[in-house]
């Protein structure tokens, strides 16, 4: 069940660029990570870290950097929602000074593996 804080965040995106996949009307985690990293954004903008807006336009900006990659490239980026969430997360977490982008990635970076083909199909709970 979400929070009202949650609730804000996760209907703030509906509809938007930067709305989150959803299966059934409800968040839609592949990867046990993806649902780690959505759950550690909610919880640091909860705690007051940084400002939920500040969050979305760096996950806007993200998609933009990724919609804007050069088409002719050698290795196309492969479009994915919670890389592009991940990338908008250590943005704004360096930005905030809450951890080094290098701290932060170390840590996702390290969960990833143990977590590759767990499947985590729930929204986060807090």
């Amino acid at each position: 069940m979400f929070t009202r804080f949650e609730e804000y965040a996760a209907t703030s995106m509906l509809g938007a660029i930067d709305s989150p996949p959803r299966l059934d009307g409800k968040l839609y985690f592949t990867n046990r990570w993806e649902r780690d990293a959505f759950g550690l954004a909610l919880s640091l903008s909860k705690a007051g870290y940084f400002e939920w807006e500040d969050f979305r336009q760096c996950l806007i900006a993200s998609i933009a950097r990724w919609e804007n990659a050069p088409a002719d490239c050698a290795a196309p980026p492969h479009w994915d929602y919670y890389e592009r969430f991940l990338e908008a997360l250590l943005d704004v977490v360096e930005a905030s000074g809450v951890l080094s982008r290098d701290e932060l990635a170390g840590i996702m970076t390290a969960r990833r593996p143990m977590q590759a083909n767990a499947p985590a199909s729930h929204p986060p709970t807090a």
